[in-house]
């Protein structure tokens, strides 16, 4: 089986599981054959829901009742200990029996579970969280959105390498652009920390990258760059905008078009195009953030989406994998420590 991916899954993650999960990767798999799915749950509920859709040489079922609850702190999903669907699909990566972990549970328990389990890539001193963004051009990769509160420029450089990587696996076609989250555009804007990291990125070349100085949240979807960086607080907070933003329109934009004769009727005469809109802002489409910085890559897959959404994220996970991601990163790493 060569150039099979092998994804690691916890099975009982999230809203709806196993059932959602189980869907999910029955409708990746249609499409992705070179696939091996490592699965951590209950047996006897997964094979119930599995009743010969796929086939049996394309995964492999760990039995496990045991699981970390999405109302548990990040310390008590992991002192659940080693038995759990969790922590077993994050040992298969860390024993090399899995390329990429997948998850749709508790954030806190994965990334503590992650850390505990996973080395950090050499000369990186912090993981992030990263998710993508569509913008007017494409897609872009945000980075951190959450795990590091507090930041120092040496990170924000470090992020900077691994969200041009990890755009670079997704899309081995197109030039990463990175970009600082700041409060205004000019070098003079901003915390000491966010300028002294603008000064090392512009003053080095030999970046796998084009650094683009720094972007304010007004432009965060123009697609002029596709990699933005910010410490996680920051981060964190322009991402519950985002999301927050998106439900707000499309919920008025139902309202309008349901709230009178002349809107349903608008409604109609525009089918075509208010179905390109919603499938735009379609959250289950940009499903699966990704940890990255540690030595696998750990995918968290939002814990209340179906199972196109969870499907989605496989194919991140795929893309991920073929992409070499890891490798990207320990390579660019390495060159950045060459240039200083």
């Amino acid at each position: 089986m060569n150039n099979v991916v092998k994804i690691a899954i916890d099975a009982m993650g999230g809203d709806g599981s196993p059932k959602k999960i189980v869907d999910g990767i029955i409708h990746h798999y249609k499409n992705n054959k070179n696939t091996y799915y490592q699965i951590f749950g209950d047996k006897e509920k997964i094979f119930y829901l599995i009743n010969d859709k796929l086939p049996s040489n394309s995964f492999e079922l760990t039995h496990t009742i045991e699981l970390v609850k999405g109302t548990d702190s990040p310390l008590e999903g992991a002192k659940r200990g080693k038995k759990t669907s969790m922590w077993l699909a994050v040992q298969s990566v860390k024993e090399k029996k899995s390329d990429i972990v997948i998850s749709a549970g508790n954030t806190g328990a994965l990334l503590v579970i992650s850390k505990l389990n996973l080395n950090m890539i050499e000369n990186i001193d912090k993981p992030a969280l990263s998710a993508l963004w569509p913008n007017k051009k494409g897609m872009s990769v945000v980075l951190d959105l959450g795990a590091n509160v507090e930041c120092s420029p040496k990170n924000l450089i470090d992020f900077s390498i691994m969200g041009s990587s990890l755009f670079k696996s997704l899309y081995p076609n197109d030039n990463a652009k990175v970009a600082l989250l700041n409060i205004g555009s000019e070098e003079i804007k901003g915390n000491e920390m966010i300028k002294e990291t603008y000064q090392q990125l512009n003053q080095k070349d030999g970046f796998d990258f084009e650094f683009k100085g720094y972007i304010e949240g007004n432009q965060l979807m123009n697609g002029d760059v596709n990699v933005i960086v910010a410490d996680g607080f920051t981060g964190n907070v322009a991402l519950k905008t985002a999301e927050g933003t998106a439900n707000f329109i499309t919920s008025e934009l139902k309202k309008a078009m349901t709230g009178s004769l002349i809107g349903k009727i608008s409604s109609l005469l525009n089918i075509s195009n208010l179905k390109k809109f919603k499938k735009r802002l379609d959250p289950r489409l940009y499903n699966g953030a990704i940890f990255i910085g540690l030595d696998s890559p750990v995918i968290k897959s939002h814990g209340g989406t179906d199972y196109i959404g969870f499907s989605n994220s496989l194919s991140v996970c795929s893309r991920i994998v073929n992409g070499n991601l890891i490798e990207k990163i320990r390579n660019n790493i390495r060159k950045w420590v060459e240039i200083i």
